[in-house]
């Protein structure tokens, strides 16, 4: 791969920096929500106002709150930054929280996991050198020992004490807008986030801690549904249907809906948003109505869904409260809607205008020729026939980019290229023997500060996107001109 392009690394920009920041939270949470999920089928079924009220079973609803799901994150923060050792230290450092303090430590153990594993990495760095042949076990033992009981003591000592006093501090701000009225604002936060990548840093980071904390207490929680609610994308991608500029736009909008709306990808509606940044409005009205209803109604999630489907809504809907939740739901939608429809009419370009869309997807087509050329000098010639593993990256490694990349497997295996790997990852977790790496451009920068020796390949949408296309058509020619040139010397 010597001629293959790689990207050189830019100063990372101030919204890169914190996508990272906020798909480091996604990638501690992530891998959790299965727990979460549980905790959270647990709370809808047993407690005494649930479904099927146990009194036996509803005993394990405390204890897993309060100590399981927050070492499950520090043990998942702690590994991240540095491994098993990192996951241990992480798990010692937050049990000194949770036992300190007098609500679930969610926010702690977010903050602790990954604090306690920077610490004992960077005492493993400084004694790297320094231990004597023989005497590796010992000491990795005893140092991760002496720091962990340093670590209990500071925590419960002083961390604790601090963390819940900022704990106390987000949740009278959050409960003031609940008291107030004013929740619904959060949408002017909510909405413009999402489609900037930059929801994992108050969702992961803010609403999923002080919602589980609230659902703790009573059973359900508005935080759950104050940012993931499927209704605003859901009308805003009927509107685009409906009166899409062009045909391209109407077309692909019914796959987005469904992928959108009952898989809970919510990343497919915002190359539309992007395409036409005024509909940014019908998702801001969406996102406030929906959260209106739900505060009408008085209803709550049980624990966070993740993805955002309908279905993840339905199934966390504790007894009672389906009516309220289905209404925001809708009523978010039929919003997002009438917004969205508005502007797509009022901003309808005169006939014989040339879509701007289709303009912008050209460009980046021809753009992209100019890389295949480079990766289709040949498999001799170190360009395309190299090419054997390919990520599509994204903020959790799930959802979009899982669906990209089954999408172009598929299309790279009915072309003859079944040896070229296709797999999906979050940006922080490229592997170290990709070769190529695909990812929406909003993230580009990002991907190039995580993996500055691979070449990025950047794409407004994850499906029929113009550049997927020139590229699978890169990787397969010269495999087709390969079986040709066979053919020819076989006849």
């Amino acid at each position: 791969m010597s001629d293959m392009p790689t990207a050189t690394a830019p100063r990372a920009s101030g919204r890169a920096r914190i996508q990272a920041f906020g798909g480091f939270l996604t990638a501690m949470v992530i891998p959790n929500v299965g727990a979460f999920i549980a905790w959270g089928l647990l709370t809808a079924l047993f407690i005494p106002t649930g479904w099927i009220p146990n009194e036996d079973l509803a005993e394990v609803v405390g204890p897993m709150i309060t100590f399981v799901l927050p070492l499950l994150l520090a043990y998942t923060g702690g590994r991240l930054v540095h491994g098993q050792r990192g996951g241990v230290a992480g798990t010692v450092g937050t049990i000194g929280l949770i036992v300190g303090a007098d609500i679930p430590m969610f926010l702690g153990a977010m903050i602790m996991g990954p604090l306690s594993a920077w610490l004992i990495k960077k005492i493993d760095d400084a004694l790297a050198s320094k231990i004597r042949p023989g005497f590796e076990m010992v000491v990795n033992n005893f140092t991760l020992g002496f720091l962990g009981l340093g670590l209990i003591v500071a925590s419960y000592k002083a961390i604790g004490p601090f963390i819940t006093g900022i704990n106390d501090v987000l949740l009278k701000a959050i409960n003031a807008l609940v008291d107030t009225g004013a929740l619904p604002l959060l949408s002017l936060l909510n909405e413009p986030a999402k489609v900037l990548f930059l929801n994992n840093v108050i969702d992961q980071g803010l609403y999923y801690p002080l919602g589980l904390q609230a659902a703790a207490e009573d059973g359900k929680s508005i935080f759950f549904m104050v940012a993931s609610n499927p209704g605003p994308g859901l009308g805003l991608l009927v509107a685009f249907w409906l009166f899409g500029d062009n045909r391209v736009i109407r077309d692909s909008a019914p796959g987005a809906i469904i992928i959108h709306f009952l898989g809970g990808i919510h990343e497919i509606y915002f190359p539309y948003v992007l395409m036409k940044p005024l509909t940014i409005v019908g998702m801001i009205a969406g996102g406030m109505s929906g959260i209106l209803t739900f505060m009408t109604f008085g209803v709550g999630l049980t624990a966070g869904p993740s993805p955002g489907s309908i279905f993840s809504y339905l199934a966390l809907t504790p007894r009672g409260d389906h009516v309220g939740v289905i209404a925001g739901v809708l009523v978010a939608a039929a919003v997002s809607f009438a917004v969205t429809s508005a502007i797509l009419k009022l901003s309808r370009r005169r006939s014989g205008e040339e879509s701007l869309e289709l303009e912008e997807f050209q460009a980046r087509s021809k753009a992209m020729k100019a890389e295949g050329q480079a990766l289709g000098g040949g498999a001799s010639a170190g360009g395309a026939g190299d090419v054997r593993r390919i990520v599509f990256a994204c903020d959790a490694g799930m959802g979009s980019s899982a669906m990209g990349a089954s999408t172009f497997r598929k299309k790279l295996e009915q072309g003859g290229r079944g040896d070229v790997t296709v797999t999906h990852a979050a940006i922080e977790a490229i592997p170290s023997d990709t070769d190529l790496v695909v990812v929406h451009r909003n993230l580009a920068d990002r991907a190039r500060g995580a993996r500055p020796d691979v070449m990025i390949v950047e794409i407004q949408n994850f499906l029929g996107d113009p550049a997927l296309d020139e590229l699978a058509g890169a990787l397969v020619q010269p495999k087709a001109a390969e079986a040709a040139k066979a053919d020819g010397h076989a006849g």
